[in-house]
């Protein structure tokens, strides 16, 4: 259940914020930061059908490659991840939790 709410959560990252988060390290991760703020406002304004339909429709084409170059740099920079992860993560997990999603 994690797994696809982190699949949810890298779909809404457009390909120009993903090759910023490749160069927020420098910075202490500034791109990253606008990344995670956006994904929380995406989850506090979705209702729980739109969630529930990106959940039902995984994404293809540009989006998989994107979403999987996302997981593998999160993956190779625990630091990085630790940060995006404690950001988002209580805006998912009560936005979840609000939809029935997970109990």
């Amino acid at each position: 259940m994690i797994r696809r709410c982190f699949t949810v959560v890298l779909l809404m990252l457009s390909v120009t914020l993903f090759i910023g988060l490749a160069y927020a390290q420098e910075e202490r991760f500034p791109i990253m930061d606008r990344v995670a703020q956006k994904v929380i406002q995406k989850y506090q304004t979705s209702s729980c059908q739109e969630i529930a339909m990106q959940k039902a429709h995984p994404p293809t084409g540009k989006k998989a490659a994107m979403e999987a170059r996302a997981i593998e740099l999160l993956r190779t920079d625990p630091e990085m991840r630790t940060e995006f992860l404690n950001r988002v993560a209580p805006a998912i997990a009560n936005k979840l939790f609000e939809c029935g999603m997970i109990p």
